[in-house]
C-alpha cells in the first residue's frame, strides 16, 4: 500500500476522493470518530468547473486534510490511471494548500457496489448514481482505519 504523501493530523475533517476522467466521489470524515460518509458525485469534466466544484465543498467543509485513491494493478503496481491521479493528488495540493494523501483504491468500487446492492439499490441505475460517492467514502474510511 502506498504510504501517505503528508504527514496525518490528528483532529480535523478530511475529505476524500474517487478521482475519475467524468465523475469524482466525494467522501468527508472526522479524524476523531475515524468515520467516513459519502457526500456526492462531481459531474465535471472541464478542469475549471472541477476545480471550483471542489474549491466550493473544501470551503464549506474546511477539511485539514484531503485523501485520493491511488488506483493500482492487483498486484501493486502503478497502472494507467494511477499517473493521472496522482497528477490529480498533486493539484489539489498545489490549489489549496492542504496536506494530499494517496490510499490504495483496489476493490473500492466493487465493494461499494456490494455495499449499495446490500443496502437495498438493486437495480444498477440506482446504484449507478450513487457508486463513486460511496467508493470514496470506503477510500476514506481505508484511510481513517490505519490510524494515527
Amino acid at each position: 500500500m502506498p504510504e501517505p504523501s503528508a504527514a496525518r493530523p490528528s483532529r480535523g475533517t478530511v475529505m476524500g476522493f474517487d478521482f475519475g476522467l467524468a465523475r469524482i466521489g466525494v467522501a468527508v470524515g472526522e479524524f476523531e470518530t475515524a468515520r467516513a460518509n459519502p457526500l456526492t458525485t462531481l459531474h465535471v469534466q472541464s478542469n475549471r468547473a472541477r476545480f471550483d466544484a471542489i474549491a466550493a465543498l473544501i470551503d464549506e467543509w474546511r477539511p485539514v486534510q484531503l485523501v485520493v485513491g491511488l488506483p493500482l494493478g492487483l498486484d501493486g503496481e502503478a497502472q494507467e490511471r494511477t499517473a493521472r491521479c496522482q497528477r490529480f493528488a498533486n493539484q489539489l495540493d498545489g490549489r489549496y494548500g492542504l496536506p494530499v494523501a494517496l490510499v490504495d483504491e483496489r476493490f473500492s468500487s466493487a465493494e461499494a457496489e456490494r455495499l449499495l446492492a446490500d443496502a437495498g439499490q438493486r437495480r444498477w441505475q440506482d446504484r449507478k448514481a450513487a457508486l463513486d460517492a460511496a467508493a470514496a467514502g470506503i477510500i476514506l474510511q481505508h484511510y481513517l482505519d490505519q490510524g494515527p
